[in-house]
């Protein structure tokens, strides 16, 4: 009978790991400094001391099989107990150490976030941090993050946890350039003839959020003018006169107070939307990611986030 192959070589587990989370033998490959080659004999072993393909290749694509996705999920529980066995007895649990991967709406976590996190590194060097940009919806079967921070009411799910750290609100703003140039809309209709710069996600712009005549809530979808898929390049489009957006107060705060930025049609506002924190529901956190999430909410409670 086989001997268990994580006894005999977890490091063939690792780097199974490895290449189901970059979807890539090569990214993985450059990731931890091994060879290609290496990495994907490594692999193929595996899969024969479990009778089992693990993985889909193709010249275009890598994907987990059924019994790849249930033996991957096993293997980075696993691999996290680990690490976080690992960090108790080294740390004794009195700072928090290791490298968590957030990811943030792009402007909101280059203006905000981004300074608070690396704050909490300047306290705790041996704390390292990976952050990656994005404002796509979230993908529980594709997180591939040890934390998210993302607009809008979210619920816990099988895959998911979700914590609210606080109400935004929402504002729709343009430049003093763009409304000297055309004019400050006066109801929705008059807004529907503007200049919206909408943002671009999954192949479609996104609907704003406005209260109607009657102070009902709807979708609004105005022609779009331009469509952009990056918050912080909606923000400077704005500001240099493109045309007129919908984002959070908190974020426009700054160019509204220089002057950069005019809110219009207030009345239409929104009720707030949610900013939450969401995080792979797992059997137990590391304690880095742990101490964040306890520092995120303890700065929502002081209203640190607007």
């Amino acid at each position: 009978m086989s001997s268990p192959v994580f006894s005999d070589n977890p490091r063939a587990i690792v780097y199974f790991v490895a290449v189901a989370k970059a979807g890539s033998f090569t990214a993985a490959a450059n990731e931890l400094g091994v060879s290609k080659s290496a990495l994907g004999k490594s692999v193929s072993k595996l899969e024969q001391h479990l009778a089992t393909k693990l993985l889909y290749r193709t010249t275009r694509k890598l994907s987990l099989t059924t019994e790849g996705e249930a033996y991957f999920a096993s293997c980075q529980s696993a691999l996290d107990t680990l690490q976080a066995a690992e960090t108790s007895l080294r740390s004794k649990l009195s700072e928090p150490s290791g490298t968590v991967r957030i990811d943030m709406p792009a402007a909101f976590g280059r203006s905000v976030m981004m300074p608070i996190l690396l704050g909490m590194t300047e306290r705790y060097p041996h704390l390292k941090l990976t952050l990656t940009f994005n404002d796509r919806i979230i993908d529980p079967l594709d997180a591939g993050f040890d934390l998210a921070i993302r607009y809008g009411a979210l619920k816990d799910s099988a895959d998911l946890v979700a914590k609210k750290l606080n109400d935004q609100h929402l504002v729709l703003c343009a430049s003093p350039s763009y409304l000297e140039r055309y004019g400050c809309p006066q109801n929705l209709q008059a807004l529907s003839q503007h200049r919206c710069l909408m943002a671009w996600r999954g192949g479609s712009p996104l609907s704003w959020r406005v209260k109607d005549d009657n102070g009902q809530e709807v979708r609004f979808n105005p022609p779009p003018f331009h469509q952009i898929s990056d918050g912080d390049a909606m923000m400077d489009a704005c500001i240099a006169g493109a045309g007129i957006v919908q984002f959070p107060e908190a974020l426009l705060r700054p160019f509204i107070v220089q002057g950069k930025l005019v809110t219009i049609l207030p009345e239409f506002a929104p009720s707030p939307t949610e900013l939450n924190i969401i995080w792979p529901r797992s059997y137990q956190l590391l304690p880095s990611v742990r101490f964040i999430i306890d520092e995120l909410v303890s700065l929502a409670d002081r209203n640190i986030f607007g």
